[in-house]
């Protein structure tokens, strides 16, 4: 029940007022008044409550009980079956002669305004990789080139910079421990993506990570000859994303957005060379101070850390239960953390509190 504030009386006060009359004998002039309402709104209260009972003194709707204006049943049957033919509403409202509007407002009221709603939206498949370095996410962003602040910080659209030109952030990002690097190169080529790449796998090389898969979009530097080239000489298998499907490579899309959001946009910056230079140090505090909901607010510099730490003592410790899976897809979990062997590693190594720090060679400080 939503009370509007200037509401004078709600169903229990209202059913006080009742039972005042109808049971301890008093006047409908003095219920009226210790209410604090009219006479004539107390017999309302009180024909109801004598029709109705104690459930006729809830609120009810506003809207009128009879129209007869109102649109037929099978009228509005008609305009959904047209409607999920995938005919527009104008289309709609000329095929069964009736206003624009009239229809408009039908198609809202049944949930089928936009042409969205007609097909169901696909199941959300979350899938997590084991192992650091098992799958690593690349994808792009174009950025607009900065020659002084413009009007996405001033507001004022004279300070609008036309022909400045674009430079492209590339990024990578491990699957398993969000470890995340990136660059602001001049194109998104294939020379450029080529590389990358090379520079992504040598950065995750010095923390220990061994790439094994790389997925990409379809976008036309990964679908080259000498992208190809390139993963098939480190030794990688690749993976490309379903066409017009970008949530397939969800982890770079999302981190895109992140590093939008607290870096390239985050302050006004006088050139590009001054943004440029604020990515390192952003992406620094992104890997080993920022907390990842996804890690269990932990930053990926500690994740790294406890999956090499677990892949250090693994099979010291016999383990009553299967390995651990982080796939979110439907593949059996780990289970209670109150287990022996990896299990009850695990459980351990998730209280670390201490603040992590990338270092050169796999190992944290």
């Amino acid at each position: 029940m939503n009370v509007h504030k200037n509401a004078r009386l709600t169903p229990q006060g209202r059913l006080l007022l009742v039972r005042r009359i109808d049971e301890e004998g008093w006047r409908i002039a003095d219920a009226a008044n210790a209410a604090g309402i009219s006479e004539r709104q107390s017999y309302r209260w009180l024909a109801r409550y004598r029709s109705g009972g104690g459930a006729a003194l809830a609120d009810r709707s506003s809207a009128p009980q009879h129209c007869k204006h109102r649109i037929g049943a099978e009228r509005v049957g008609d305009i959904e079956r047209l409607r999920r033919q995938r005919m527009s509403g104008p289309a709609v409202a000329r095929q069964l002669g009736m206003p624009v509007s009239t229809v408009g407002a039908i198609l809202r009221r049944l949930g089928l305004g936009k042409l969205a709603a007609l097909e169901p939206k696909p199941p959300v498949v979350r899938y997590q990789r084991e192992r650091p370095g098992e799958l690593i996410h690349i994808d792009v962003k174009k950025l607009g080139r900065i020659e002084a602040v413009g009007h996405r910080i001033t507001g004022d659209p004279r300070d609008r910079r036309r022909g400045a030109g674009w430079e492209y952030v590339h990024v990578c990002i491990d699957d398993a421990s969000r470890l995340a690097y990136s660059e602001v190169l001049p194109d998104e080529r294939k020379d450029s993506a080529v590389g990358f790449l090379e520079r992504a796998l040598g950065w995750f090389a010095g923390y220990g990570v061994t790439v094994e898969r790389v997925m990409t979009d379809n976008g036309s530097a990964y679908r080259s000859e000498a992208f190809r080239a390139a993963v098939a000489t480190a030794g990688l298998k690749h993976k490309r994303t379903r066409p017009y499907t970008p949530r397939t490579n969800g982890k770079a899309e999302r981190f895109i957005q992140t590093s939008l959001r607290e870096w390239a946009y985050a302050r006004p910056y006088a050139s590009s060379q001054e943004r440029s230079t604020a990515l390192m140090p952003w992406l620094d505090h992104y890997n080993t101070e920022r907390p990842h909901t996804a890690l269990d607010h932990n930053p990926p510099a500690a994740q790294l850390r406890q999956s090499q730490l677990l892949g250090s003592t693994e099979g010291t410790v016999a383990s009553s239960r299967p390995a651990a899976h982080h796939d979110r897809s439907g593949e059996p979990g780990q289970g209670s953390p109150k287990a022996t062997g990896d299990s009850r590693r695990a459980a351990s190594l998730r209280r670390l509190t201490a603040p992590v720090t990338l270092a050169q060679g796999g190992t944290h400080a």
